[in-house]
């Protein structure tokens, strides 16, 4: 990653707080290519993406239940052994 400083520099992916904050246009127009990283004190601290890739990024791949059917351990041996202790609110 190079950090973004000169405006006339190649197309970056990684920009200062300050950069980021003048150039907001150029920061949005950029994540339609790729993914912007805006550091603060030196250090990434917010990723600007695309509405498309945000849309791809958090789709979902399907419900917990089918997730839990397409398990390995569904058909695994494992052995669980319950306690069967008082429930909590009816502890003294």
């Amino acid at each position: 990653m190079t950090e973004h400083t000169a405006p006339d520099s190649p197309a970056t992916d990684l920009w200062t707080l300050a950069n980021a904050k003048a150039r907001l246009s150029e920061v949005i127009d950029r994540a339609q290519a790729g993914p912007q990283i805006i550091t603060r004190h030196g250090k990434p601290n917010a990723v600007i993406v695309s509405v498309e890739e945000w849309a791809r990024k958090t789709a979902r791949k399907g419900t917990l239940a089918e997730f839990l059917l397409a398990s390995p351990l569904r058909s695994g041996d494992l052995e669980l052994e319950r306690v069967h202790d008082a429930p909590h609110d009816e502890l003294p």
